[in-house]
C-alpha cells in the first residue's frame, strides 16, 4: 500500500509567502469600499498560492489543502464583487500547475459552515461560504474537487440533527453536493453517526484520527477502515492525522506543533491490514515542517521504503 503526506495552508519553509492576506470589513467601509484594494490583495494572495505549490511540486508533496481565507471578504454579507474574473490569469497560473503535475488540493470550510443549523440565516450564510470554495476550486480548474464538512449542530439531539443536515444537504447545488465529504468531529458526530450518513448520501467520509481519538464508544478503528474507505469508490482514500497539544484533557483535542511518530506508526499498522493506498493530512501548527520531520522519524524507526521526499510503501 502507498501513503502520501500533505499538509495544509501555510509553507514554514517560505518566509513572508501567504495566500491568506486579508482587509477587515470596518477598514474596507471606512475607506470607501475600495474593489481595487480587494483586487490587489487577491493578486497577491494567489501569487503566493503560486509560490506554495512550485515549492510543493519541487519537494515531491502531491497532496496540499488550500486555505479558505485566500479571497478577502469574499463571503460577508455586506460586500459584493467579482473575484473569479478579473484575477483569471492568476488563477491560471497556479491551476497550470496543479494540473500538470496532478497535485491533489482540497478546501476545508471553517466553523461558520453549519448546514443542519435550525437558524435559517446561519443555513443561507454557510451555502453563500460553500458556493464560494466551489467557485475558487472550479477557477483552479481542479478536475475532483473536494469540500471537507462536519456535521455541525446537534441541537435537538443527533437524530434530529442528522435530519436537518440530509435535507439541507438535498437542498444544495448539484454541483456541489458531488464534491463534498464528511468528517467525524472530536465532541459529537463519532465515526459511526458519520459513516451512516456518508452512506446515505453517498458521499466520501474523511476520517480524522485524532478526533476518533477524542469522541469514541469504545469502537475499534480496524473494524471501521475498511466501509469508511470504501465510500471513496475509485478514489484515494484521504485521512486526517494530528496529534495533541498535551495530554491534558484541556489541551487533548488542540492540535501539537509535530507528530507524534509512534501513535503514527501504529496507524499506518492499521492502515497496512485493509491494504488500501491513502493520502494522509497532516493537521499539525508546524505545517510542511511537521511533515517533513516525521519523515525523518520514518525513515529511523521504520523499514517502509520511500517512493520519494513524502510518499512511502508498506
Amino acid at each position: 500500500m502507498i501513503v502520501r503526506l500533505g499538509y495544509v495552508s501555510i509553507s514554514k519553509a517560505l518566509d513572508n509567502v501567504t495566500p491568506s492576506s486579508t482587509v477587515t470589513y470596518t477598514n474596507f467601509k471606512n475607506e470607501g469600499f475600495p474593489v481595487e484594494k480587494l483586487t490587489n490583495k487577491i493578486k497577491n494572495n494567489l501569487e503566493s498560492l503560486r509560490k506554495i505549490m512550485y515549492y510543493n511540486i519541487k519537494n515531491n508533496i502531491h497532496f496540499y489543502r488550500i486555505t479558505s481565507n485566500l479571497i478577502p471578504l469574499a463571503t460577508h454579507k455586506e460586500v459584493s464583487y467579482d473575484y473569479i474574473n478579473p484575477n483569471l490569469t492568476a488563477f491560471n497560473k497556479v491551476a497550470e500547475l496543479i494540473n500538470k503535475y496532478n497535485v491533489r488540493v482540497d478546501m476545508h470550510p471553517d466553523q461558520y459552515v453549519v448546514l443542519n443549523s435550525t437558524k435559517k440565516n446561519v443555513v443561507e450564510q454557510s451555502i453563500n461560504i460553500l458556493k464560494y470554495h466551489y467557485k475558487v476550486l472550479d477557477a483552479l480548474k481542479i478536475k475532483n474537487p473536494l469540500l471537507i464538512l462536519h456535521v455541525g449542530s446537534c441541537e435537538f439531539g443527533k437524530k434530529a440533527s442528522l435530519t436537518r443536515f440530509i435535507n439541507n444537504f438535498n437542498k444544495l447545488p448539484y454541483c456541489i453536493r458531488k464534491c463534498v465529504a464528511i468528517e467525524n468531529d472530536d465532541k459529537i458526530f463519532n465515526i459511526k453517526d458519520v459513516l451512516e450518513l456518508c452512506k446515505k448520501l453517498n458521499v466520501p467520509m474523511v476520517l480524522d484520527y485524532h478526533h476518533f481519538v477524542c469522541n469514541n464508544e469504545g469502537e475499534k478503528i480496524e473494524d471501521y477502515l475498511p466501509c469508511i474507505f470504501k465510500t471513496w469508490y475509485n478514489n484515494v482514500p484521504k485521512v486526517h492525522f494530528s496529534s495533541p497539544k498535551s495530554k491534558l484533557k484541556k489541551d487533548f483535542r488542540a492540535h501539537h506543533e509535530y507528530i507524534n511518530e509512534d501513535d503514527f506508526i501504529n496507524f499506518t499498522l492499521e492502515l497496512k491490514k485493509v491494504n488500501f493506498d491513502v493520502d494522509v493530512m497532516i493537521e499539525a501548527k508546524g505545517k510542511d515542517d511537521a511533515l517533513f520531520r516525521l519523515v525523518r522519524q520514518l525513515k529511523y524507526k521504520t523499514d517502509y521504503k520511500f517512493i520519494d521526499e513524502t510518499t512511502f510503501s508498506i
